[in-house]
């Protein structure tokens, strides 16, 4: 059984992040997706009402993301700057998946007006379970991204990956970049009917999910974006698969907006409102409880 690699942290230098008004972004990316709206956050709603995704690619939302602050996004947008993304995961070989960084950047350029995103795109053969860790922390250091984008589960779902040790290296690894003030979004492993009901294959997709949670990442629900997509086709998800659990051009095609999606309704994920009954001076949140990053 494969086992995953340690993390140990690199010399990526982290980065100061500047507070940017939530009202000045949240108008920005909604003048974007549903032009002339005022709320600051939309509505989880149906798959037909999904604004920025094309009508063959849109799910539900609720099928289709969680989300998360993304503060290092902010202060990119905020300041101006090109937005710096590192993804990861697929391939990078010649072929659809080659078209994929494109396919992203302009949906995020639709999703982001007049932000100018650049895309760093490099496979990670093996991910976690064979040496993916010691791979990850050169890319990051080389790439000094603000988001990193990581399709991650589906080859160590195929390799039979002890799902708790690969649950264990994904967080580490998250709570890495974060701790460089490195803002993820995990994409997690790929549907197909053959591995609907392998229990070996779901333990993967469900610790993608926890790990998700527990790091306080948005996550791309593509699991269950392409279960969802291949229902409503009668050749499955045969026109969204090409060989060997890979996109073809109409599945990259939708995990970029569905990608994009995600990113844009985190920027407008707001914080809730203080408890008014919690007393002053309160005690601080012991390690396990702090959000990591």
């Amino acid at each position: 059984m494969a086992q995953p690699h340690q993390v140990v942290p690199g010399p990526v230098v982290r980065r100061a992040r500047v507070p940017v008004p939530r009202w000045a972004l949240a108008a920005l990316i909604l003048g974007a997706l549903v032009p002339g709206a005022a709320a600051e956050q939309p509505a989880d709603t149906g798959a037909g009402d999904q604004p920025g995704l094309s009508q063959e690619c849109r799910v539900p939302g609720a099928q289709l993301y969680t989300m998360a602050k993304l503060g290092a996004v902010r202060t990119a947008l905020g300041e101006n700057r090109p937005l710096r993304i590192l993804a990861i995961g697929g391939s990078a070989a010649p072929g659809a998946s080659a078209s994929y960084p494109a396919k992203l950047e302009a949906a995020l350029e639709r999703a982001l007006p007049k932000t100018d995103v650049s895309i760093d795109h490099r496979g990670l053969p093996g991910e976690i379970a064979s040496g993916a860790a010691e791979r990850l922390r050169t890319m990051v250091a080389e790439a000094e991204p603000d988001l990193v984008v990581w399709q991650v589960g589906t080859h160590d779902a195929i390799a039979r990956v002890d799902a708790d040790a690969f649950a264990s290296a994904l967080s580490e690894a998250v709570a890495w970049i974060r701790s460089h003030g490195i803002d993820v979004v995990l994409v997690d492993p790929i549907y197909t009917a053959s591995m609907a009901a392998d229990v070996d294959y779901n333990r993967i997709v469900d610790a993608v999910r926890t790990v998700a949670a527990q790091q306080q990442v948005p996550l791309v629900r593509r699991y269950e974006a392409l279960h969802y997509l291949s229902s409503r086709s009668d050749r499955g998800e045969g026109h969204m698969l090409g060989r060997q659990f890979r996109l073809n051009d109409l599945g990259l095609r939708c995990m970029a907006e569905h990608v994009a999606l995600t990113i844009a309704t985190s920027l407008m994920r707001t914080d809730p409102a203080p408890d008014p009954k919690a007393a002053p001076g309160a005690p601080p949140l012991t390690e396990p409880q702090r959000a990591p990053g």
